[in-house]
C-alpha cells in the first residue's frame, strides 16, 4: 500500500493518477473524497457524520468514524488479498489518524506500507481550492499543516512548485 496524506487541494489526487500511470503494476486507488461521496445524504452536514463549517473547519461525528473504520478495514482486506492499493487521505487528526490506519493494518510486515506526506504551501493550496470551486474556502489553509502534525512519513513531496508527475516518479522510485 501507498498512503498519501495531505490537506485539501494539496495535489494528492493528481499524484495518485500519475502513480497509476508510472508504476509498472496495476494499483487500485481509493480516496477519502470517494468515501465522503458515498455517505448517505443525512450524514453530510450532520453532527453525527461530516460537518464542514462556513470557515472550512471540518468536524466528524461518531457515525462518520464508524463508517470510516469499516472503509479502512475493507481497503486493508483488499491489500491482504494481494491488491496493490494507493490511498489518498486527509489526516484531520494528524498522528491519531495515522494510528487508525496502523491499527487496521495490524502486524508489522503483514501489509507493506509506504507513508507519503503531500505538502503544499497554504496560499498555493488556497488558490487551487478557489479554482476548483467545489470546496469551502478556508479548508485548504486550515489543513495545510495540521494534517501533518505528529505523522511519521517514509517520504514527503511538496507540490507547491513541483508537478504531480514528478512527485509520482519520486514515490515510484521508493516503491521499487
Amino acid at each position: 500500500m501507498i498512503i498519501l496524506n495531505g490537506g485539501s487541494s494539496s495535489g494528492k489526487t493528481g499524484i495518485v493518477r500519475c502513480l497509476q500511470d508510472v508504476l509498472p503494476e496495476p494499483w487500485l486507488a481509493f480516496g477519502v473524497d470517494s468515501f465522503v461521496d458515498a455517505l448517505p445524504a443525512k450524514l453530510q452536514a450532520s453532527d453525527a457524520g461530516l460537518d464542514i463549517a462556513a470557515d472550512g473547519t471540518v468536524n466528524v461525528g461518531a457515525e462518520f468514524r464508524a463508517l470510516e473504520a469499516a472503509w479502512t478495514e475493507g481497503i486493508v482486506a483488499m491489500a491482504r488479498a494481494g491488491a496493490r492499493i494507493v490511498v489518498d487521505d486527509v489526516f484531520l487528526g494528524g498522528a491519531a489518524s495515522q494510528r487508525r490506519w496502523q491499527e487496521a493494518l495490524g502486524q508489522v510486515g503483514e501489509v507493506g506500507v509506504l507513508w507519503v506526506g503531500v505538502r503544499c504551501d497554504s496560499a498555493v493550496a488556497a488558490g487551487r481550492e478557489t479554482a476548483r470551486g467545489d470546496r469551502i474556502r478556508g479548508m485548504a489553509a486550515q489543513q495545510a499543516d495540521a494534517v501533518h502534525e505528529g505523522v511519521v512519513y517514509d517520504l514527503e513531496v511538496d507540490t507547491t512548485n513541483t508537478e504531480s508527475l514528478v512527485c509520482a516518479h519520486t514515490i515510484a522510485a521508493k516503491v521499487r
